[in-house]
């Protein structure tokens, strides 16, 4: 009976460490396969080996601030709309028309601001506001009357009449935060009761950047300051650099519709990490799904292959076909999934040739 070639299917078994792969027949019923399976030859090279771990995550804008009005209940007359940017200096919202404006510090407003109050870090943080916004006076814990003086020129600026100009603030007439805003949903109507202490807005900064979920099993290999590259939609992938790295595990599912914009998880224990990005000129999305490449170590002078050359080898650990020789046992050093190839400990010298899949 003579021989004819039947089809070859090509298995690849891809493992954690490496591919394997190998030629399996296909062959009617007692008969003897012909397999012929195309390779090519790459040699061992040496070089800089990269380690990187890719996670999923969503632009957005960074922290979650609500607002509360602390002053004399009052019927809420304006509030700033969902979308609007508040600096400091800026209207928040109005309550019996009566402004309610934003400075920027980490102490809340908790007193009246007036000529003879005990000093305090709120006096300090005051007048460094008002120093930003350009009023000649010394900064220090002590309300003088440098600082009135600096208050009654802030008021000018409002348009109010000379004798409305008091060199004071009453409680509840600014709120102090760690940053300008983004307003992202009015919790109290306009038309409603304002009361002491109820929360009027909801809103994050206005700093843009990627939040993304990352596996607590690759924590230790992240740390603020690596820079990373990020891809988001339609663009070429831009640089950006790891500023945060929560320190609280959770499993649940993100929230959708939560401010900034929640990647969901998959149930592994995650921790959440915010990247800084400069985003393209032209970029206008508010919200959008990016890809985060993060550099976790970079090894030079090392010897590589590319991972397709490995074999599994009989008992365990890995092997290569030489060009020319035989099977070569190999010790495997780390990984660079990005472009494919592998460190090799031991087992082969720069200038070897090893036997690798065909295209």
């Amino acid at each position: 009976m003579s021989r004819r070639a039947t089809g070859v299917v090509l298995a690849v078994a891809v493992t954690a460490a490496g591919v394997a792969y190998a030629a399996r027949p296909q062959a009617d019923a007692g008969e003897t396969p012909v397999v012929e399976v195309s390779t090519g030859a790459v040699e061992v090279t040496r070089g800089v080996l990269t380690q990187s771990v890719q996670i999923s995550g969503a632009l957005g804008y960074t922290g979650s601030y609500t607002i509360d009005h602390q002053g004399v209940p009052g019927v809420l007359t304006a509030a700033a709309a969902p979308g609007r940017l508040v600096g400091r200096g800026g209207i928040l919202f109005r309550v019996a028309d009566a402004p309610v404006r934003l400075l920027l510090g980490s102490v809340p407003a908790y007193r009246d601001f007036r000529y003879g109050m005990t000093d305090g870090p709120d006096v300090r943080q005051l007048e460094q506001n008002l120093a930003a916004m350009g009023h000649d006076l010394t900064v220090d814990r002590h309300f003088s009357a440098a600082t009135a003086a600096a208050i009654r020129r802030w008021q000018a600026s409002w348009g109010r009449a000379r004798h409305q100009r008091t060199g004071r603030l009453a409680h509840g007439a600014i709120v102090f935060l760690p940053t300008p805003l983004r307003v992202t949903a009015q919790q109290t109507r306009v038309g409603a009761v304002a009361g002491s202490g109820s929360t009027v807005l909801t809103a994050t900064s206005t700093t843009r950047a990627v939040m993304a979920p990352l596996d607590t099993a690759d924590r230790e290999a992240v740390h603020v300051g690596d820079q990373v590259e990020v891809s988001l939609p339609d663009r070429d992938p831009i640089r950006g650099r790891v500023t945060g790295i929560g320190q609280v595990a959770t499993s649940e599912p993100g929230d959708s519709n939560a401010e900034p914009p929640q990647p969901q998880n998959t149930g592994a224990a995650t921790v959440p990490v915010t990247i800084a990005v400069q985003l393209p000129r032209g970029f206008t999305l508010d919200q959008a799904p990016a890809t985060v490449d993060i550099t976790t170590g970079t090894h030079r002078d090392v010897l590589l292959i590319p991972i397709v050359a490995l074999l599994a080898r009989p008992g365990g650990g890995y092997q290569v076909r030489l060009i020319g020789g035989p099977l070569a046992r190999v010790e495997l050093g780390r990984f660079d999934e990005s472009t494919g190839r592998v460190e090799i400990v031991s087992g082969l010298t720069e200038g070897q040739s090893v036997e690798v899949p065909g295209s």
